[in-house]
């Protein structure tokens, strides 16, 4: 018998991660949107960074249907807020039914429009830095969004982005798919940063070979 990564992940599932968001997934599948939600174990990663580093301000680029959204939400937990961007008004309208239907609503605030038009109004409405950011949206904007994200933040927060591996295509310096280009400026940007320690974790499952950004801000952007 071969193992796959996916099965490796539906074991995990079954274990350890449990069913939960996963109506989002169905409703998300059923409303037509395109799968690329997080896998569930990537989710539950979520929820689980979010309690390690007591966050209770979150910034998501990238909403989808809202089911790392809803992870989250919960790992903020009663009185934590996740300010969430998504660009398509569609997908905003099926996260806003998934999470008020999951009972973490109240903890969202879901903004609409391109993230590089919506972010000087988030900045403005800050009262507090994030204590973590997720991006997980257009890849070739992830550099801009990360430049954002030191803005938004303190020093011990944390800034993960996703699908930087891109199947290995990263190591390509020759490539002229943008997201590829965009995950190496992403990656040199984050070597080039005094404020931040960056690492990149590769990761395979359900959705084959990728693998995200994890970076600590220690101080103030340059």
């Amino acid at each position: 018998m071969t193992n796959t990564w996916a099965d490796v992940d539906s074991y995990v599932v079954d274990t350890l991660v449990g069913t939960e968001g996963s109506p989002a997934l169905a409703a998300n599948a059923e409303a037509g949107l395109p799968a690329i939600d997080v896998s569930p174990p990537q989710g539950k990663l979520l929820n689980l960074l979010a309690r390690t580093a007591g966050a209770r301000r979150v910034l998501e680029i990238g909403t989808l249907g809202g089911y790392s959204t809803e992870w989250l939400a919960r790992g903020v937990g009663d009185g934590g807020l996740v300010v969430t961007l998504e660009f398509e008004p569609r997908h905003a309208k099926v996260a806003r039914e998934n999470l008020d239907r999951a009972g973490v609503g109240a903890r969202v605030d879901i903004r609409v429009g391109a993230a590089l038009d919506t972010l000087p109004g988030v900045a403005e409405d800050a009262t507090e830095p994030f204590d973590l950011v997720f991006i997980d949206a257009d890849k070739v904007n992830n550099p801009h969004y990360v430049q954002w994200a030191l803005r938004l933040t303190r020093p011990g927060s944390v800034i993960i982005v996703d699908n930087v591996v891109r199947g290995g295509a990263v190591v390509d310096e020759q490539s002229d798919d943008p997201n590829v280009r965009a995950s190496r400026e992403l990656i040199e940007l984050l070597a080039a940063e005094p404020s931040v320690d960056a690492t990149v974790i590769q990761t395979v499952g359900a959705k084959g070979w990728d693998g995200f950004a994890y970076a600590v801000v220690n101080g103030p952007a340059s």
